[in-house]
């Protein structure tokens, strides 16, 4: 056995993760904090601000709170969503090329899905 004067964390330096693995999980922590706080904000407020008629929510969505909270819930739900399935895709994808067409997929349709729900958001609130 060779000797050295090395610690034991000079030899684990340099051997860890690619240090990008933290920061996506404070990010998944992050976003179902916020996902706790406007879930029920959202489902309670229609519940009792609405009657449940389509011009009733529609009036409700007019308020620029109701409209700014809830695009805020749809982009932080759509967001929170794709780094799940980010982590999904990179544990149980193996190939490469599935792997990087699923990545890509993967934010794609929430960027296209997050286009689509702010259009509405914004043609009920303008109401057009």
């Amino acid at each position: 056995m060779k000797y050295s004067l090395r610690t034991p964390l000079s030899r684990a330096r340099g051997l860890g993760s690619a240090k990008h693995g933290v920061g996506h999980f404070i990010q998944q922590r992050v976003t179902a904090i916020f996902l706790a706080f406007l879930l029920p904000w959202f489902g309670l407020s229609i519940i009792l601000a609405t009657d449940g008629s389509f011009l009733s929510v529609q009036s409700w969505m007019r308020q620029p709170w109701n409209a700014a909270f809830t695009a805020f819930l749809i982009l932080t739900g759509l967001y929170h969503m794709r780094l799940g399935l980010q982590v999904v895709i990179e544990d149980y994808i193996s190939g490469p090329v599935p792997r990087s067409v699923s990545l890509l997929a993967n934010t794609a349709i929430p960027a296209i899905l997050a286009i689509i729900a702010m259009l509405c958001i914004a043609k009920v609130f303008v109401g057009a």
